[in-house]
């Protein structure tokens, strides 16, 4: 399976798990020993990159240390900090956001604690405390770093002033941003950072939510709890007018033997050299369909006219 580095010696899967929709945003909880058994599976077929958070839900991290602790020298683990909880505002749910250094310290040993590690390989700061100044932030991370409690860190959806100002006190090993072919914001200005900086790139929701795998209709109903229901780019209109991109992935799935899914990964490897897509699945077959994106080969040239075709599209970014 093919590797990458994310900072200077951060070995990781070219392409990872994301666990949120285990527990979180997609409906009920799937079942854990299904859960533990999809991750084991993953380490095995070479996916050995698993991203977590507390705000997934306390079980997010438990059931990765669980189906982990017996292979911890085999996996990647990133987890998060700086949001401790949700509150609802009007209709809405507002994070609460906590960086404050004596929280962190707080946060890291909760999630050692679930993970049954006595070391994270990847900690992100989640959501930017405004109260906080990221030099702040970063100074922790060094501290934790030196105490061996954490042995890299990055920032997830920070701005670029913030992502400067902490990557000069403590150097950042990858940022943490939603990329995929109907958004692709991080290329104005997030890519040219990572470049500048020798930071890596770490794209959620790299399927667009499952969207660019071509399996949801304008007439899909979702399960009570899955945040699709609402979400602007499941809308029909929006999908209608996005059929355009599924209908070039079919194009080219076809001529490479290949699932639309497994394109759209393909192709965000080759975008950049430092990017590490982490879809999300609980299903064994989704799983082995995304880690078969490794072994697809997408040239400079067919990148390039994949590009171009997205360029002259009319594609509607609609996140939420």
């Amino acid at each position: 399976m093919k590797k990458r580095i994310l900072g200077k010696n951060l070995e990781v899967s070219a392409i990872g798990l994301g666990l949120m929709g285990m527990d979180h945003a997609y409906g009920k909880p799937a079942d854990r020993a299904e859960m533990i058994r999809l991750i084991q599976e993953s380490v095995e077929l070479g996916g050995n990159f698993f991203d977590t958070a507390v705000v997934y839900g306390e079980e997010n991290e438990k059931v990765l240390g669980q189906a982990t602790k017996e292979i911890r020298n085999q996996v990647v683990i990133a987890t998060k900090f700086g949001i401790t909880g949700q509150q609802r505002i009007g209709n809405s749910l507002e994070n609460i956001l906590d960086s404050r250094p004596e929280s962190i310290r707080l946060q890291v040993e909760g999630s050692l604690r679930r993970l049954q590690t006595d070391y994270i390989d990847l900690y992100y700061q989640h959501r930017i405390d405004p109260n906080v100044a990221p030099e702040d932030v970063a100074e922790t991370m060094n501290q934790l770093i030196k105490e061996g409690k954490i042995l890299h860190w990055g920032l997830s959806n920070a701005p670029e002033n913030h992502v400067r100002k902490a990557h000069a006190v403590s150097p950042i090993t990858a940022i943490e941003n939603q990329y995929s072919m109907i958004w692709r914001e991080p290329e104005a200005e997030m890519f040219k950072i990572c470049e500048e900086l020798g930071i890596d790139f770490v794209a959620y929701s790299p399927l667009g939510n499952g969207f660019l795998s071509g399996k949801y209709a304008k007439e899909t109903k979702y399960e009570e709890g899955d945040f699709r229901s609402f979400m602007g780019r499941f809308k029909p209109e929006v999908m209608e007018k996005n059929q355009v991109v599924l209908d070039l992935l079919t194009d080219i799935a076809a001529s490479k033997r290949a699932t639309s899914a497994q394109i759209v990964l393909a192709w965000e490897l080759a975008q950049r050299d430092f990017i590490v897509p982490i879809p999300g699945t609980t299903k064994v077959h989704r799983l082995k369909e995304n880690l078969g994106a490794m072994n697809i080969l997408i040239t400079n040239e067919e990148r390039l006219q994949i590009n171009q075709a997205l360029a002259e599209m009319t594609i509607d970014e609609t996140h939420f």
